[in-house]
């Protein structure tokens, strides 16, 4: 099969690339709305850029109608943002905070998990999670507009949480995307 993406809809080429791009690691954002309403989402166009400074970035997509996601305008205004680590114990909750509510709505609440405080940042992260790291905004970049445009967030990572049992794995037990419905568990891995 061949495909131009000059003659794929918006929809096509990101079923295409989801299930090329494989397996993605889960970005479980959550923000802080300047009115002080929690928001958890997450995004699975997600990786670290570096160690020095330690950065990461994950790409919130517009939603239907063309404007920009809660996640994004809630970093936007504030300049923080945590991204929770998604194991299989949190997996349902993550795929649930992933349907569209409205901005008043506090998604942890929402989907049954518990927000605990960060450290250095203003923001919610999840209490659950297996790991958090806290960001502070670097820098966003609109790569598209209209619906589905790519925004890419690039934030600097500045306290890591990590549950204490887990401290001294080598491998974390997460979860990753594999398609657009579809997870897998990090249960199995090899050594080279």
């Amino acid at each position: 099969m061949e495909l131009d993406v000059s003659e794929l809809s918006v929809q096509e080429t990101y079923l295409r690339m989801v299930q090329m791009i494989t397996p993605r690691p889960i970005a479980w954002v959550s923000t802080e709305s300047k009115d002080g309403v929690a928001n958890l989402a997450p995004f699975s166009f997600f990786s670290g850029i570096g160690a020095n400074p330690p950065t990461l970035c994950f790409a919130p997509a517009n939603n239907p109608d063309g404007s920009p996601k809660d996640t994004l305008e809630n970093i936007r205004q504030t300049g923080q943002f945590a991204v929770n680590i998604v194991s299989e114990a949190t997996a349902e909750a993550m795929h649930q905070s992933a349907d569209p509510v409205a901005p008043e709505v506090d998604e942890f609440e929402l989907v049954g998990v518990s927000g605990i405080r960060c450290v250095k940042i203003a923001v919610p992260r999840v209490e659950q999670a297996i790991a958090t790291m806290e960001c502070t905004l670097h820098s966003t970049i609109g790569l598209g507009t209209g619906p589905g445009g790519a925004n890419l967030v690039i934030g600097n990572v500045v306290y890591f949480h990590l549950d204490d049992a887990l401290a001294d794995e080598k491998v974390l037990k997460t979860i990753g995307r594999v398609g657009r419905r579809h997870y897998t568990k990090i249960d199995q891995t090899f050594q080279l």
